[in-house]
């Protein structure tokens, strides 16, 4: 393994890493009909998940860029075949050409395209952008998230009791069942789901949600860049028990999650857990 990437090294990408997914989501908005379907072709995948020729050429067109501004680097994507070269690498590109294919699908705003970067199997660089409102959201290991260039943080929000919350409803009453107390469930402000998985974990980072859920076979691609914002802005993508997630395993599969603020993680946590 070549050594870990140095602070300087991994903001010196930024602006070429920005300007690449700014052309990367200018192949995928004309096929994009606000409020109705597409106009690419879409077939399915192994397993029935749709893919767009959208999604390919946004992840052909990636491939080919970020390889070539870090050769050494490996690649882990979710239209790409699988190469086990990764587990022996020191960097690894983790990429979503479009997370949220189906929202893309049928013309609604909230999907994105996610891309990190992790050097000695931590995430040490994150994007998420969204080509519909052309919000980047970033951040570097250390030095804090952005959305669109203005710093931002989780909510200080700490106690479940009024908490905004989104993701898969049956985790939603779990959450609010054990969090109950004398019996009285608390009172969540519930926020409609949000298609992408990576804007649903980088909302939370903004503190525009408080809590997201997420629920099991969520894959690297989905979490890895939005994780990292999360962790610059105050929080982070945990399990159950208020693991932090890892990355660049063999299986890249993940259980349940939940992306939250350190300041709720304990009351989350407490009342999520499996018992």
């Amino acid at each position: 393994m070549s050594d870990p990437m140095s602070p300087e090294a991994t903001h010196a990408l930024v602006p070429a890493l920005r300007e690449t997914i700014r052309e990367a989501a200018a192949l995928a908005l004309p096929f994009y009909k606000a409020g109705r379907q597409t106009g690419a072709r879409v077939w399915s995948k192994a397993g029935g998940s749709p893919v767009t020729e959208a999604d390919v050429a946004v992840d052909t067109f990636l491939k080919v860029r970020l390889s070539a501004l870090l050769p050494r680097a490996a690649w882990l994507s979710e239209e790409t075949s699988d190469d086990a070269v990764r587990l022996r690498a020191d960097l690894v590109w983790i990429v979503d050409p479009i997370d949220g294919t189906r929202a893309f699908m049928s013309g609604h705003p909230d999907w994105s395209i996610a891309v990190a970067l992790l050097s000695a199997g931590q995430p040490v660089l994150g994007f998420v952008h969204a080509p519909v409102t052309d919000t980047f959201y970033e951040a570097v290991a250390g030095a804090g998230a952005t959305r669109n260039g203005e710093p931002i943080a989780v909510s200080d929000q700490v106690a479940i009791e009024g908490a905004r919350v989104t993701g898969p409803k049956p985790m939603m009453d779990r959450l609010a069942r054990g969090a109950a107390r004398d019996g009285v469930p608390p009172e969540l402000v519930t926020v409609e789901r949000v298609p992408s998985l990576a804007l649903r974990v980088v909302r939370v980072a903004e503190g525009s949600i408080d809590v997201g859920l997420v629920s099991p076979n969520a894959r690297d691609w989905d979490l890895a860049g939005a994780d990292l914002i999360l962790r610059e802005a105050g929080g982070s993508v945990s399990d159950l028990q208020g693991r932090p997630t890892t990355y660049n395993r063999p299986d890249p599969v993940h259980g349940e999650l939940v992306a939250m603020s350190h300041g709720l993680r304990d009351a989350v946590v407490d009342a999520i857990a499996p018992r």
